[in-house]
This record gives C-alpha cells, sequence and structure tokens, in this order.
C-alpha cells in the first residue's frame, strides 16, 4: 500500500555537527521531529518513518568530484596532516573551503554528511518508485556545497544529488523550488545548462545577503535559458509581500513546466527573528504541495520558536493533515524544550499573523520594492516560458 509521506529520519542525522557555537545547531532537527512526535505525526496513517543508509560514493559523485570526496573523507579522519605540513594541509582545505568559519572540519565529517544525502536519497527514491507520494528529508537541504568545495554550512549539496539520481532513473522535467533566504547557488549552478531542471529560488536580494547570487538575470545556461528563476527580494520584505512574489512567479511557470516531480527547499531563515537574514516572515507564511513531491529542510538559525514550528506545519502538510495554527504546543514538548535549551518554548503553532496579501494579478505598483523584484524576474523568464510578462 502507497503511504501518503515517508520520512528519512534517524537520530544519527544529528551527527552534522559543525561545533557548540556555529549556527547550524542540530537541536533545531531534534526539537522539530520531537514537537512532531508529541502531535502523534510518528503514529499517523500513512506516514512512514524509516531510518535511511548513509550515500554511497557512487551517489555522492552524481554531482561531487572525486577528489573532493576523498578530501573530505581524509579531513574528518585527520588523515592529512603531516609533520612539518600544516600550512600545506590548511591551504589546500581552504582551496576546498574546508577549515572556514562557515565549514569548519570535524571528525567524521563525511560519514555524517553522506548520512544527510542518504535521507534524501532516501526519501526521493520512495517516492520515485510510487512507494510513498511525499518523500521528507529535514536534515537536507544543504543547497550551497559546490562540486568541488563546500560552502555555506553546507559538504555535500544532497538536493542536487537527489535531482541528479532522478533523471538517472528516467525523470525528464524536474522543478526545484527554494524559499531559503539564502540564494541556492550550488543547485541552479548543478543544472545551469540542463533544460531538464526548473530551479526557482525566491530569497533575499544579494546586495545584502551571503551568497551574493540570484539576479533576476541569471536564467540560466545558453541552451536552457529560462531554466533559472530567481526572485530577489528586497529586505525586509514581510508575509504579504513575500507570498505575493512566490504565488506571482512559481504556480504560473510549475503550471506551464509541468514537472513529473517537485523538490522544494524550505529553509525558514526568512523569519524575522533569524539571525543570520533580513526578511520579515512569520511562522504563518509557508505552506504547500499536491503530486510527487520531495522536500527537505534547508537554513534556519532560530533553534527554539522558529525552525520546529515551522518545519512541523510542514511535515503534517505533506502528510495531508495540516495542523490547525492556533493548535497549542504539547506540554511535555515545552518541558522538554527548557531541560534541553534553559529556553521557553512557544505556547502556540502560530504567531497571529493573517497570512493574506493581494494578488499581484489584480494590479501592482511600479515604485513598490516587492513589485520590482517580482516585474524583473517575469519580465527575464516568463516570454521564455511562453507567459506575459
Amino acid at each position: 500500500m502507497t503511504c501518503s509521506l515517508h520520512v528519512a529520519w534517524d537520530d544519527r542525522l544529528a551527527g552534522y555537527d559543525f561545533g557548540p557555537s556555529h549556527p547550524l545547531a542540530p537541536i533545531r532537527l531534534t526539537l522539530t521531529m520531537e514537537l512532531a512526535r508529541a502531535f502523534g505525526f510518528f503514529h499517523l496513517d500513512g506516514v512512514s518513518v524509516e531510518v535511511p543508509a548513509a550515500a554511497t560514493r557512487a551517489e555522492l559523485q552524481l554531482y561531487h568530484d572525486r577528489a573532493y570526496i576523498d578530501l573530505v573523507r581524509l579531513a574528518g579522519r585527520g588523515g592529512l596532516v603531516a609533520p612539518g605540513r600544516q600550512d600545506l594541509t590548511e591551504r589546500v582545505l581552504l582551496m576546498h573551503g574546508l577549515g572556514t568559519e562557515d565549514d569548519p572540519v570535524f571528525p567524521g565529517m563525511h560519514e555524517a554528511a553522506a548520512m544527510v544525502v542518504g535521507a534524501t536519497l532516501a526519501a526521493a527514491r520512495a517516492v520515485w518508485t510510487s512507494a510513498a507520494r511525499h518523500g521528507a528529508s529535514i536534515a537536507g537541504g544543504l543547497h550551497h556545497a559546490m562540486a568541488r568545495n563546500a560552502s555555506g554550512f553546507c559538504v555535500y549539496n544532497d538536493p542536487a544529488i537527489a535531482i541528479a539520481w532522478l533523471l538517472g532513473q528516467g525523470a525528464e522535467r524536474i522543478a526545484y523550488v527554494d524559499v531559503d533566504a539564502h540564494h541556492g547557488d550550488g543547485v541552479e549552478a548543478a543544472f545551469w545548462d540542463d533544460p531538464r531542471v526548473l530551479t526557482i529560488g525566491l530569497h533575499e536580494h544579494p546586495d545584502t545577503l551571503f551568497p551574493g547570487t540570484g539576479r533576476p538575470g541569471d536564467i540560466g545556461g545558453a541552451d536552457a535559458e529560462g531554466s533559472a528563476v530567481n526572485v530577489a527580494l528586497p529586505a525586509l520584505t514581510g508575509d504579504a509581500g513575500w507570498l505575493r512574489a512566490f504565488h506571482a512567479v512559481v504556480p504560473p511557470l510549475l503550471r506551464e513546466f509541468r514537472p513529473q516531480m517537485l523538490v522544494s527547499q524550505h529553509g525558514c531563515d526568512s523569519h524575522r527573528d533569524d539571525p543570520l537574514a533580513n526578511l520579515e516572515l512569520t511562522v504563518d507564511a509557508q505552506r504547500v504541495a499536491h503530486g510527487r513531491w520531495l522536500l527537505t529542510g534547508g537554513g534556519g538559525y532560530e533553534h527554539v520558536h522558529v525552525v520546529p514550528r515551522s518545519w512541523t506545519h510542514l511535515l503534517f502538510e505533506a502528510a495531508g493533515r495540516p495542523l490547525d495554527p492556533a493548535s497549542a504546543t504539547p506540554g511535555l514538548w515545552r518541558e522538554y524544550v527548557s531541560l534541553v535549551t534553559s529556553q521557553s518554548a512557544p505556547e502556540t503553532m502560530t504567531e497571529g499573523a493573517p497570512g493574506t496579501f493581494t494578488d499581484y494579478e489584480t494590479g501592482h505598483d511600479p515604485a513598490d520594492p516587492v513589485d520590482q523584484a517580482i516585474m524583473a524576474t517575469r519580465k527575464a523568464v516568463f516570454p521564455l516560458h511562453g507567459l506575459m510578462p
């Protein structure tokens, strides 16, 4: 019997850990799964939570260079340092984005990163083989890693590898929608010249946020123009503007492209309380999808009030059992949060925002910064898809 949602999860996924002072704290994953568990998610009909296997070398090489994989493995085992060669070792690592403040080397780094990729591949496999309608890998969404280097907290790029795997299975049209505040540059780069993959990103404008890429004019390679879509939103964009931009760009393109599979990255660092970005969303702003759907996590650096609620809503949406935003957070979960973080947990699953917006199609204001971002994106790519800007 086909389940509605396959969730790839194991506590070992929290082993992707750059250290106690790093923003990408694995506690955000643990708190999310504990909140979902407290709401009875693990016992919902049609939901399967299964332990994934780590990605193999062959699977990692669907995107990453073999020499880079070897470097990650050796670095995580401390096997690169030779007497009197520390400076050379550091230079080699830095050439590949490792040993930086964003991506420090940690013991078992390869194994932990391969586990994240394995989780996303397991969810993708379940959906592609029709074992499940939707697949979820909340530990995934590491969208900045490039073929030969780490970047932005990302060692291996699990969405790019999963998409490459799906293409290898015969998929002809895959849409990748990325709503992280930071542009998903690694996934876009992976499929820049491939018209079979439509990458759409809604992110903060590159002038104000890492990685400094993802402008409206970035539309894909010469043989794949229109396959890359970037909505670069001004800093301080809130719920209404973000939702307006999303609905003005994403649904029309998806309807025209008709993907066989939707892959999404749900970084929730667009929240107003996130310390690493400058957007102003609430937990009430984001929800989605029908058909074959693989969802991943991503960024999100407010670990107690934002990530667990956002991704718990996401999991229940994917299971076809959306939570009432007005629901109180379970008392046992609030006690757990207090115990492991010494912080007070949020008491409800909402922040009281209306989650409403004015549809762009009813009229737009050329002087409005959000409408300017929408117009720039639509002008750049809509005609390439046979759509009016």
